[in-house]
């Protein structure tokens, strides 16, 4: 018997059923269950098959014997079973599994061991391969569903990512393991489901790969936390009507994830989708159409253009965090990147309702409420990595790979001449076929760095720049300095979009009031994340407890007011993301970090350093407070598309007594 329980699980599960049997009714669920009616038999036969790799989140948190002791909480009829391929991690924290890889049933008479397996990479497209060959030979079922559990790291990174190999299973290897299975192209979609317990999974390349294999598709846009799905109450929903069709079992999924969010107290940027793959080809049409159009423009190689663009996807939910502290997971909204371009590209409205139309549910967190359920790949840093292991993937439209390939060389593909005339090669070789070495210079950001900044009569810095500069930038940031001569250091406080702005007349000026955002009373360094029209999200690296993580917060304009949304760490180097959330607590021990240079040294750039450590009192909150006296720093930052910026020449502001006095060169 596994020794992890879920504290009050089965309470929970009562209160779910509740929640969900009721029809949610707040702005979070988007649908009722009136939509979805019983498709099938009360005897008809189901097999969900499990994949889980436990990772990290197994050997260091023991989440994936929870969820398994919580499905344990279920009782299923004799024609519904749970197919279980576990491993993937350094160890298990569970009596039960006492192998590197273990095959599990359970069914109507509880937790069966199948057999010991030899041990296998979690993260190989034959180890998965092997797994739905096992269910499909051995459990015949009228309806199958198929489980990934693990992190996530989206339409790049890919899914599953064994802790003892480090290798994680790519789109390309899902699509390449259910053909070897069930053919390229199966007469009929052999699951009514795949879904992925795992982040930043809900991306149309992952629909697009397994198009054919599935007829519906659950997966978030976000990151999730480190509660996931509700098994006891997904899994106990089917024992009890097993004549449910995909679509009410993947509406139970989502409501009951987002009631388990709410319970723990994890629900503001929890996301959950269920897309109709049947309606897949419709949504590719207009993406072609869409990115064709987009392309067609990029062709000028216009630094404009490309700004407007970048704006547009800074405009849109972004997903994984997406800042220099978090690491970047490139993917956003595709119907919000359609809407933020409407006007300027007719196909736009057809995308939308493309979107709208396959994403037949949703449910979302208070601060993910403007996402359409589906994610797309697009590079905010304009890593080249990354990019390369994108337009590696099968399942993403020659359209967008050409697209990015001239925003991040600045020289349209070869194979943009057929994409342009409507002639698009979605097939297994779609690479763009060279590289260049070096990248061609479409955002001269060289030409910005250290520029000149002056004060005005009311004793606001600020600086001017020319249409031709305005161009080609995404946004003008702030960055904020204190420079500490007693100390010796200049310490970075972090950056922010709070510049007062006049893109018609190229004027930006300062907007520091003499407050910055603070833990308890206590300095951060803080990066923006998203600046949306009602509230921004924001990042703030700390160690919690002595473990390195990013606090990610909340800032309301409806009542001017940050809320803690919890702690992660950023995403690994292979792109997978966290899971652990972790909410703040009263007593918690925590450390600022900073970014630190010697004024009196010779070397120049910022380190790492923890500033302030102290623990966190009855109601931990940051807000808006007075720096107090001394001497900062204020520069501009000139943010283009593709990772470019460079930084204007320093502004000072000295505070004495709360007065502001500004100073430049």
């Amino acid at each position: 018997m596994l020794n992890v329980i879920r504290v009050l699980r089965s309470v929970l599960g009562v209160l779910f059923f509740t929640l969900i049997l009721s029809g949610c009714t707040d702005e979070g669920v988007t649908k009722t269950y009136s939509q979805f009616p019983d498709a099938y038999g009360k005897d008809d036969t189901w097999l969900v098959s499990w994949y889980i790799c436990g990772s990290d989140l197994e050997s260091e948190h023991g989440a994936a014997s929870a969820d398994i002791e919580e499905m344990m909480e279920t009782d299923l009829p004799p024609n519904v079973r749970v197919l279980i391929l576990a491993g993937g991690t350094q160890e298990w924290q569970n009596d039960a599994f006492e192998h590197p890889l273990n095959l599990y049933l359970y069914d109507a008479d509880g937790l069966h061991e199948l057999k010991h397996l030899p041990d296998a990479d979690m993260g190989r497209a034959k180890t998965l391969t092997d797994f739905l060959r096992y269910g499909e030979e051995n459990y015949p079922a009228d309806h199958r569903v198929f489980v990934f559990w693990d992190h996530g790291g989206g339409s790049a990174a890919g899914v599953c990512c064994d802790e003892r190999t480090e290798n994680m299973l790519r789109l390309n290897d899902l699509r390449q393991a259910f053909s070897a299975v069930y053919g390229e192209h199966p007469a009929e979609p052999p699951y009514e489901i795949v879904g992925f317990d795992a982040c930043l999974m809900a991306s149309y390349e992952t629909a697009a790969t397994l198009e054919g294999f599935a007829r519906y598709m659950v997966a978030s846009e976000e990151m999730e936390p480190g509660n996931g799905w509700n098994y006891d109450a997904w899994i106990g929903a089917l024992g009890d009507n097993p004549a449910m069709g995909g679509a009410r079992l993947g509406e139970v999924i989502c409501d009951s994830y987002l009631a388990g969010c709410r319970e723990e107290d994890t629900e503001e940027e929890a996301t959950l989708s269920m897309i109709d793959l049947e309606r897949l080809p419709a949504l590719t049409s207009a993406y072609e159409a869409y990115s064709r159009d987009v392309l067609a423009r990029a062709a000028n190689l216009s630094p404009a253009f490309f700004a407007a663009l970048d704006r547009a996807a800074q405009r849109a939910e972004n997903y994984g965090g997406n800042t220099r502290e978090m690491g970047y997971a490139n993917m956003v909204d595709l119907a919000g990147l359609a809407q933020e371009t409407a006007r300027e590209f007719p196909s736009a409205a057809a995308l939308v309702r493309a979107v709208e139309d396959a994403c037949i549910y949703k449910v979302h967190g208070d601060y993910r409420r403007r996402g359409g359920g589906i994610s797309s790949y697009y590079s905010y840093d304009g890593d080249e990595d990354g990019f390369l292991v994108y337009v590696d993937q099968d399942a993403a439209l020659m359209e967008q790979k050409c697209l990015l390939y001239t925003m991040l060389y600045g020289e349209l593909p070869d194979e943009a001449e057929e994409v342009l005339a409507g002639q698009s090669n979605t097939g297994p070789v779609n690479v763009p076929a060279a590289v260049p070495t070096g990248r061609r210079q479409i955002f001269n950001t060289a030409a910005l760095e250290d520029r000149a900044v002056d004060v005005d009569r009311d004793g606001n810095a600020f600086v001017r720049l020319s249409a031709n500069e305005m161009d080609m930038l995404s946004s003008v940031r702030c960055n904020l300095l204190y420079i500490g001569e007693k100390e010796g250091i200049v310490l970075y406080l972090g950056s922010d979009t709070n510049v007062d702005a006049d893109w018609e007349h190229g004027i930006f000026k300062d907007n520091f009031d003499g407050t910055w955002p603070m833990l308890d009373g206590h300095p951060v360094y803080i990066e923006i994340v998203e600046e949306g029209d009602d509230y921004n999200l924001y990042s703030i690296p700390i160690k919690l407890n002595g473990m390195e993580c990013n606090l990610q917060v909340a800032y309301s304009y409806t009542d001017e007011k940050y809320r803690i949304l919890g702690a992660r760490r950023g995403l690994e180097p292979n792109g997978m993301s966290d899971r652990n959330l972790i909410r703040l607590k009263p007593g918690d021990m925590v450390t600022t970090i900073h970014y630190a240079m010697s004024i009196s040294g010779d070397d120049e750039d910022f380190i790492a350093v923890d500033v302030d450590t102290f623990r966190l009192g009855s109601h931990p909150e940051v807000r808006d407070e007075e720096v107090g006296d001394g001497t900062y720093g204020y520069l501009f930052e000139f943010v283009a598309p593709a990772g470019e910026s460079a930084l204007s020449n320093i502004a000072v502001f000295e505070i004495e007594n709360g007065d502001i006095m500004t100073s430049v060169e």
